[in-house]
C-alpha cells in the first residue's frame, strides 16, 4: 500500500476476494456460446480466443516467478541479496488483477469498437505499425509518465506501492494500484487501438504485443542478469534499445535513475541513467552458483505439494500447507506432468534460500514422493539420491547437510549412519537433527506434568523423548505392552521404574508418533492434549482435544529471506530438524549426528535458544483447560 493512499487505490473487485474471476464469466460464456452456435465467417475466433489467452498470460507470468525463484536461490546471475518477506508477498499476491482488468477491455473493445472482432491471425502491416508505435511514442510518453509518478504528490499517493518491493519478483512489475493501472492501460492501448481504427489489427498484433509487454516486464524484474555481454559487443546500438534486469533492478535501489519503459535510450537524453548500470550488469553475470554453508534435505510429500514449494505458487507457499485447496483439481494435468518430470528428471534441486548472521542456507529437494519411501522398491532409489547429494554438498565446501524429512528411520539407511559409514572421511557433517526434536518435545511438557502416554512408532527420537521425560521424574505410560517392553528394554535399568503399562484413566497429556491410530485417539479424554514427535502431524480427529506443531521453533528476525512456510508449520517457524542442522554450523560443532548418534538435548537446547530461535509454546487457554 502506498504511504498515502489516493484515490481509486483498490481495484473494483477486491470485495469480491477469491470469486473476481467471476466478473469474467458473462463475457466468457457468451463469446463461447457465440462461437459454437455460428457458422463458416460468422465465426469470431479473435474474440473466443481471448479468454485462452488471459490463461496463457497467467501461465507466462508463473514460468517466470518459477524461473526467477530457482536462479535467485541458487545465487548464480542474482543482482541484490537482501531477502524479501511475507509482507512482499502478501502485498503482491493480487498480480492477476491486471491480467482480470485487460481481458474485460478486450472483450468490451471486441463487442463495441468497429473493426475489434472477427480479426484475422496475422497481418504484417499491423505488426509494424505496433512496433513503430511502441517505440515512438509509447516509451517516449512512458518515460515522462514515470518521471511525474515520481513527483512526492504522486509517489506517496500511487507509485510507492510499487517501489515497496526493494528486491523485485517478476509478479513486482504489475503491482501498482488501479489508478495507476488506468494511465498504464491508456498508453499500451495507442498501439493497440491505433491498428484497430486503421483496420490492420490481428490476433497476433494484439496478443503479441501484450506478450512482449509481460515477457520485458517480468524479465526486468527477475532479479537475475540473464542478458550477455556479448550482444551489446556485436550491436553497441542495443544497448539503447533494450534494458537489462540489472538496468531496472538500480531503479529500485536507487529510485531516481533509471525510468524508461524497455528502451533505455530516453535515460541517456535526459541525463538519468545510473552510473553503475553497465558495472553491474558485468559483476551480476560473472555471479557464480552460491556455496551454502548449510544445506536442508528435504522431499515432496503429496503430488500436489510441489505448488507449496517456494518455486511453486507464491499465494500458496507463504502459508501452511493448502495442498487441498478444491481449485488445485482443476489442475490435475498439471500435477500429473509435474510428478512424470520429477521422477525422470530424478535429480536434486534447490528452492530456496536464507541468510541466518553469516551463514548461508539452501533447502535442496529430493524428487520423490512420501509414498515411494515405504516402497521396498523405491529404497535403493532414494538412498542414492541422498547419498549423491551429500557428495555434492562435501564438493561444495559445505560445512553441514541436514536430512531433515529424509531421516525416515532405521530400515531406510540407519537414521543416515549408513552414508557416514560409506565415507569415513567426510568433512560435511550429516546432522538429522534428532537431539534438538527430542528436546522441543520435551520442553513442550506443560510445567507440573506427573504422568504422559506415550503412542506411536518406536524410533530414535521416540526411545530418546521417553527416556528424557523418565529422568525428569514424570511417568511414562503406554497402551500396548509390546511398546513398554521395548522401551523398557532400551533404558537398561536407567529410570525404568518411571516407565509403566496404562491401566485405569488415561492421562491428558499425550506423547503421538506416526502410528498413533483413530481407536487410539478416541481412548484419550476430552480435553487431551496431543503432542507429536513425529515429522508429520496426527489426523486431527477428536474436536474436544488440542493438537501442538510437530517438533518445530519460532525463528528470529536475523534469519533473512523467510517468506515460505514449511509445509504445515506456521509463518517464520521452522521444523526442529532443519534448525539443528543451523546450530550445528553456527557453533562450530565438529560431530556428525546421525546413525544412533544423538547430540546432547540440554546442549543443542541452550544453543537454540541463545541464537533467537523460541519454542512455539502451548496457548494459555489450553494450559488452563489441562489444570
Amino acid at each position: 500500500m502506498a504511504s498515502k493512499p489516493g484515490l481509486l487505490t483498490d481495484w473494483p473487485w477486491k470485495p469480491l476476494g477469491s470469486f473476481k474471476y467471476l466478473v469474467l464469466a458473462p463475457w466468457v460464456v457468451h463469446s463461447t456460446y457465440v462461437f459454437v452456435n455460428s457458422n463458416g465467417r460468422e465465426r469470431d475466433m479473435s474474440t473466443f480466443l481471448i479468454f485462452p489467452f488471459l490463461l496463457w498470460r497467467m501461465v507466462h507470468s508463473q514460468i517466470w516467478i518459477t524461473l526467477s525463484r530457482y536462479r535467485n536461490a541458487r545465487g548464480n546471475g542474482r543482482i541484490v541479496d537482501k531477502g524479501i518477506e511475507f509482507e512482499q508477498v502478501d502485498r503482491e499476491r493480487d498480480w492477476d488483477d491486471q491480467i482480470l482488468f485487460n481481458g474485460l477491455i478486450f472483450y468490451i473493445g471486441a463487442m463495441t469498437l468497429a473493426g475489434g472482432s472477427h480479426l484475422p491471425m496475422w497481418r504484417s502491416d499491423g505488426v509494424i505499425t505496433t512496433a513503430l508505435l511502441h517505440m515512438g511514442p509509447v516509451e517516449f510518453l512512458y518515460y515522462w509518465l514515470h518521471r511525474a509518478l515520481h513527483h512526492h504528490y504522486l509517489y506517496s499517493r500511487y507509485h510507492s506501492h510499487h517501489h515497496s518491493s526493494v528486491v523485485t519478483e517478476p509478479i513486482t512489475s504489475v503491482i501498482h494500484p488501479f489508478a495507476e493501472h488506468l494511465a498504464y492501460f491508456a498508453l499500451f492501448a495507442m498501439p493497440q487501438y491505433t491498428t484497430v481504427w486503421m483496420g490492420t489489427a490481428s490476433v497476433m498484433s494484439l496478443a503479441g504485443y501484450v506478450t512482449f509487454i509481460d515477457l520485458m516486464n517480468n524479465m526486468g524484474h527477475c532479479n537475475f542478469e540473464l542478458i550477455p555481454k556479448w550482444i551489446f559487443s556485436y550491436f553497441p546500438p542495443l544497448k539503447y534499445l533494450m534494458y537489462t534486469p540489472s538496468f531496472h533492478s538500480l531503479h529500485h535501489t536507487q529510485v531516481r535513475t533509471n525510468y524508461s519503459l524497455f528502451m533505455p535510450f530516453y535515460d541517456y537524453i535526459y541525463g538519468t541513467m545510473d552510473k553503475s548500470s553497465d558495472k553491474l550488469h558485468e559483476t551480476s553475470l560473472e555471479r557464480e552458483v552460491e556455496v551454502p554453508d548449510v544445506v536442508h534435505l528435504t522431499h515432496l510429500t503429496t503430488p500436489r505439494s510441489i505448488y507449496h514449494l517456494r518455486v511453486g505458487f507464491a499465494s500458496l507457499a507463504s502459508w501452511p500447507d493448502q495442498s487441498s485447496r478444491w481449485y488445485l483439481w482443476l489442475i490435475w494435468p498439471v500435477t500429473l506432468w509435474s510428478m512424470m518430470v520429477t521422477w525422470i528428471y530424478g535429480r536434486t534441486f534447490v528452492v530456496e534460500r536464507h541468510l541466518f548472521s553469516k551463514l548461508k542456507l539452501q533447502t535442496w529437494v529430493i524428487p520423490k514422493y512420501s509414498l515411494q519411501y515405504f516402497m521396498q522398491w523405491q529404497k535403493e532409489s532414494i538412498n542414492g539420491l541422498i547419498e549423491k547429494a551429500i557428495m555434492q554438498a562435501e564438493e561444495k565446501g559445505t560445512k553441514v547437510l541436514c536430512l531433515g524429512l529424509l531421516n525416515q528411520g532405521e530400515e531406510l539407511n540407519g537414521y543416515g549412519g549408513m552414508y557416514v559409514g560409506r565415507h569415513p572421511q567426510l568433512k560435511v557433517r550429516v546432522v538429522d537433527g534428532s537431539g534438538l526434536a527430542v528436546a522441543v518435545v520435551v520442553n513442550s511438557i506443560p510445567k507440573g506434568t506427573v504422568q504422559v502416554l506415550f503412542r506411536g512408532r518406536l524410533t530414535k527420537v521416540a526411545y530418546a523423548i521417553a527416556l528424557a521425560l523418565c529422568q525428569r521424574g514424570i511417568q511414562v505410560a503406554t497402551l500396548h505392552e509390546h511398546e513398554y517392553k521395548m522401551l523398557k528394554k532400551s533404558f537398561n535399568h536407567k529410570c525404568d521404574s518411571n516407565l509403566l503399562l496404562q491401566s485405569g484413566r488415561a492421562p491428558k497429556i499425550w506423547v503421538v508418533g506416526d502410528d498413533v491410530t483413530e481407536e487410539d485417539q478416541l481412548k484419550a479424554p476430552k480435553g487431551t492434549l496431543f503432542i507429536p514427535y513425529s515429522q508429520f502431524p496426527p489426523k486431527k480427529l477428536r474436536g474436544d482435544c488440542f493438537y501442538c506443531h510437530t517438533p518445530a521453533m519460532v525463528v528470529p528476525p536475523s534469519l533473512e529471506n523467510m517468506h515460505s512456510c514449511e509445509n504445515w508449520l506456521p509463518r517464520r517457524v521452522m521444523s526442529a530438524w532443519r534448525v539443528a542442522g543451523i546450530l550445528h554450523a553456527a557453533e562450530g560443532w565438529e560431530e556428525n549426528e546421525c546413525g544412533y548418534s544423538i547430540t546432547d538435548i540440554d546442549k543443542v537446547w541452550q544453543a537454540s535458544l541463545q541464537h533467537g530461535f523460541q519454542p512455539l509454546g502451548i496457548p494459555a487457554y489450553v494450559t488452563q483447560e489441562l489444570s
